[in-house]
């Protein structure tokens, strides 16, 4: 058996009538030692609403909680089996990169990176219930797309030729395809049901992002960068809106957006940027929405804006 996994984050936040939580796990493994501080060969994670729970690399061989609820809530048994599967997936993932290598008519010589995320996103609706909402069963080799199993129709779906080979053989496991259904929408459900409990007086302690806006200069004169900054914020559903006149712009408008990144301290932060002409009398405004914390905000950039502007035409009298 060879794998592999993508960098997808599960959305997470509120919506109307309904609460949405996610729990993930990712792993990632190197072909070889990397050599640079705070990057192992192997680590596993996993994530609730984004913020990590518990931890695994291959130097320190042990599973840990990263949330004091865990430690509190989970006994001594939980940590010891943990880390045996840790490291045993360690070991699949070593021989699953040299499958692939040779499958690939690769060397030692580069690097190789293989990946694998698993986890399901649920909901509380109306009643109270939690239910199943989606899962992720995806893999990845060397910052590429490889394999994912399709729970809408029970298959696996390879994204390269040579994925095909895993594809078929695994497709013609149903045992293999039932358990994966099963742990998505049941057993990887019920994790999640429990660890919102454990955790719920933090999950419920919603923190509103800081608004900032910012010009600078950029490499050609007569241009500006204008970014909207919105940090500290928790859950990581946000919404970022920045706005020339009363139009929303996109990145067919050149806007750089950062997409949701996480801080130090277990919150978040999003920036996104657009390059303008000085000479631009647009109105500019960044506008975020954070349901969680039930904020609300615009923002302009008004005088730093204008004082941009009038150095600019300064300089070009001069």
């Amino acid at each position: 058996m060879y794998l592999i996994a993508v960098f997808v984050l599960l959305g997470t936040g509120l919506t109307v009538n309904c609460e949405i939580h996610s729990l993930k796990y990712i792993y990632t493994a190197f072909s070889k030692p990397v050599g640079l501080p705070g990057i192992h060969e192997f680590t596993a994670m996993g994530q609730l609403d984004g913020r990590m729970i518990d931890y695994y690399d291959s130097d320190k061989k042990e599973k840990v909680p990263k949330q004091d609820w865990m430690k509190e809530r989970l006994p001594a048994e939980y940590w010891d089996k943990g880390t045996k599967s840790r490291l045993r997936k360690q070991q699949w993932f070593n021989d699953s990169i040299d499958i692939l290598k040779k499958q690939m008519n690769q060397t030692d010589d580069d690097l190789h990176v293989l990946q694998w995320m698993v986890g399901c996103e649920g909901e509380t609706g109306p009643d109270g219930l939690f239910t199943f909402r989606r899962g992720v069963y995806m893999f990845n080799y060397d910052d590429q797309d490889f394999l994912f199993f399709d729970g809408a129709n029970s298959i696996w779906v390879a994204a390269n030729h040579i994925a095909g080979l895993t594809k078929r053989k695994w497709n013609e496991s149903q045992i293999l395809k039932d358990y994966i259904k099963l742990y998505l929408e049941h057993i990887c459900i019920q994790w999640l049901d429990n660890f919102r409990t454990y955790g719920k007086k933090q999950l419920d302690a919603a923190s509103p992002p800081d608004v900032y806006v910012f010009a600078k200069k950029t490499r050609i004169e007569a241009n500006l960068m204008l970014t909207c900054l919105a940090t500290g914020f928790y859950t990581k559903d946000i919404t970022l809106n920045f706005r020339r006149n009363d139009r929303i712009l996109t990145k067919e408008d050149g806007l750089i957006s950062s997409g949701v990144r996480p801080n130090e301290d277990d919150t978040f932060q999003r920036r996104d940027s657009v390059e303008i002409l000085k000479s631009d009398i647009s109105s500019f405004t960044c506008e975020v929405i954070h349901r969680a914390s039930n904020l609300s905000v615009k923002k302009d950039w008004g005088k730093k804006l204008s004082y941009f502007s009038l150095q600019f035409v300064t300089v070009q009298q001069s």
